[in-house]
């Protein structure tokens, strides 16, 4: 069973926290009061403890204890459910590691679900903290301050990335080759980048559509601050088109330039078999057994020798010229 987290708000100031789950209701029975509950990894029988006292639609739920949801808004009855994913790109392992975050959504109330400890609430509590004035706007304000951290990390994700592929972009030009391992590195950057624009895409729409005025969610006053997260998310996603084609730029410089060096190679290979074709040939008519000009004479040893110098010395001024050597 998942840890639970609750705070209870009473006219935008903290009341009261850590109570337990079943409390909520009873809270709930003041009229000035909005309260927010954290589960983490929980049970259905932990999450069920709202279903009937919250009126939760069982899709919503059903969302909320499963897994790979991707970012979304639906509408209900009674609540909002909001699907979003929070994020961490590691380099060193080339992994993109995501914590699903869902939320229910109302008027006096805010339930998200965590699927695991990935994402640490301490930075949202610090956000609702350090802004007490905004706190008399009940959930909008929760909501956004989950939001803002959230986005803020796609942030981060997008600054490690982008670090990241200038090395690789300096990589692509130096002439040592790539070993196997860095290739791999390059493949799964580029799975997570992948992995990241997918997550990226849907949360903006969902946001846009969190901002529609029939959503009683947002309050009027905080519709600045979620156009905020929504400029934040927007820049995100073309920052991430900008790094999708960068990395098929990478990708396709990275094949020109191995088929240019391959060339090179084959030039330098062919250019030397010819230089030393001259010698083999000249050697093995001079070692045939049978009578020829300068057979069994000093001159033509020196003439085969001034031919196999001369010639393949030729072959390597003409090949130099050419920069095939």
């Amino acid at each position: 069973m998942g840890a639970a987290t609750t705070r209870v708000y009473r006219k935008g100031v903290l009341h009261a926290e850590g109570f337990p789950v079943a409390d909520v209701s009873e809270y709930l029975e003041d009229s000035d009061t909005v309260v927010w509950v954290d589960f983490c990894g929980p049970s259905i029988e932990q999450l069920h403890e709202l279903v009937d006292e919250l009126s939760l639609h069982e899709l919503a739920v059903e969302d909320a204890l499963g897994r790979h949801q991707r970012p979304k808004l639906d509408r209900y009855a009674t609540h909002l459910f909001l699907a979003c994913h929070a994020v961490r790109v590691d380099t060193e392992a080339g992994a993109l590691h995501e914590t699903e975050i869902d939320a229910f959504v109302s008027e006096r109330w805010l339930i998200t679900v965590r699927k695991d400890e990935g994402f640490s609430l301490d930075p949202v509590l610090a956000r609702w903290d350090r802004s007490s004035v905004l706190a008399t706007h009940g959930v909008s304000f929760l909501l956004y301050g989950l939001l803002d951290v959230v986005v803020d990390g796609y942030f981060d994700a997008i600054e490690a990335f982008d670090g990241y592929y200038e090395e690789v972009s300096d990589a692509v030009f130096a002439e040592r080759p790539l070993d196997p391992a860095e290739q791999r590195k390059w493949f799964d950057m580029r799975r997570a980048m992948v992995r990241f624009h997918r997550l990226a895409m849907p949360l903006r729409e969902a946001i846009s559509s969190l901002m529609r005025r029939e959503h009683v969610a947002v309050s009027e006053e905080l519709y600045p601050y979620f156009a905020d997260v929504y400029d934040h998310i927007l820049r995100v996603t073309e920052s991430a088109d900008s790094l999708r084609d960068l990395v098929s730029t990478i990708v396709e410089t990275n094949l020109s330039l191995r088929d240019y060096r391959q060339n090179l190679i084959v030039k330098k290979v062919g250019s030397w078999a010819a230089i030393l074709a001259v010698p083999t040939i000249i050697t093995g008519y001079y070692g045939m057994n049978v009578p020829y000009p300068g057979f069994a004479n000093v001159w033509g040893v020196a003439v085969s020798t001034t031919l196999m110098v001369g010639m393949s010395g030729g072959l390597y001024l003409l090949f130099r010229r050419w920069d095939w050597l």
